[in-house]
């Protein structure tokens, strides 16, 4: 991989005001847009080695630093750069997104203003099925033909809800107490302000493929077309440290270790079965172990272990 270039200051200051204001569309109504920034990569440099001048470091150096800070997790420097976002979401996505409790924030308030006349629809072809090996998560899609009928069904009911939210507003009804009924895929904005630090960490876990679709699609907005072009070195390290990276817990060595005993000779992969045979013993008894199940895709993803049929 070629490392990324550090922008001059007056190529930083151009990105900084092509991205300012910018709304990246998400979803079929919502968005993310860059309020401000203070910082770049060499706030994170800074910080580290507690010095203002920049001297005869080379932009080499800068990386391997930042690098190293993310590699094994000095997390300081990163609190030294914040960014500041406005944000359209369903109310449903936001519920999930405020739970991240490490930022500053002010949304748009339905007792002083009229709520935001949109609401998130699901097309034919995006309703999902619940997962069975998992209860907060979702596996597959729907056929086209139930879809349709569940479009509907929403658009009816969204319909309405409006219909009855805007009649009380208009029947002298106080918009605090007219608002209660709205469902939640109605639209909310706010401002969002955070550290660099503990925005990598709520992209961390949003941009996972196990986060639901609609934050991930935010997620994924905020990190590629803000986050990296803002911070180059930072991105490149976090895709290569926390993102494509693969941690290996004590059991999950172990179980590498005895497999690796067990296949003298025959070589890798190894079968499923002798996956199971190099177990960790308190998964042996149980029906159901995500943690067995998380180790065997990890396996699966070095070539260790084929998967099973």
């Amino acid at each position: 991989m070629t490392a990324p270039d550090t922008p001059t200051t007056s190529a930083r200051a151009a990105a900084v005001e092509s991205l300012r204001w910018k709304k990246f569309p998400v979803l079929d109504d919502g968005f993310v847009a860059l309020v401000d920034v203070m910082g770049d990569d060499g706030s994170v440099v800074q910080a580290a080695r507690v010095s203002y001048g920049e001297g005869t470091r080379k932009v080499s150096d800068d990386r391997q630093l930042i690098r190293y800070l993310l590699r094994h997790a000095h997390t300081t420097p990163f609190e030294m750069a914040e960014i500041k976002f406005v944000v359209r979401v369903p109310m449903d996505c936001w519920r999930q997104w405020i739970r991240h409790r490490t930022a500053s924030v002010n949304e748009y308030s339905t007792r002083y203003s009229l709520a935001i006349d949109s609401m998130q629809a699901t097309g034919n072809d995006e309703w999902r099925s619940q997962a069975t090996n998992n209860r907060q998560g979702s596996s597959g899609l729907m056929s086209a033909e139930v879809g349709g009928t569940l479009t509907q069904a929403e658009h009816e009911l969204q319909s309405f809800a409006r219909k009855i939210y805007e009649e009380r507003l208009e029947a002298g009804i106080a918009r605090e107490q007219a608002r209660k009924d709205l469902p939640l895929s109605t639209y909310t904005e706010a401002y969002w302000k955070i550290d660099l630090h503990n925005l990598l960490h709520f992209l961390a876990l949003r941009m996972d493929a196990h986060a639901q679709v609609e934050i991930r699609r935010y997620a994924e907005t905020i990190g590629h077309e803000i986050v990296k072009p803002l911070f180059p070195l930072v991105w490149e390290a976090f895709l290569d440290y926390r993102m494509e990276a693969m941690r290996l817990t004590r059991l999950d060595r172990e179980v590498i270790g005895r497999l690796v005993a067990q296949s003298a000779g025959r070589g890798f992969p190894a079968s499923h079965d002798a996956f199971l045979a190099a177990q960790d013993p308190s998964w042996k008894d149980l029906a159901r172990s995500r943690e067995r199940d998380e180790c065997l895709e990890k396996l699966v993803s070095l070539g260790l272990v084929t998967r099973p049929a």
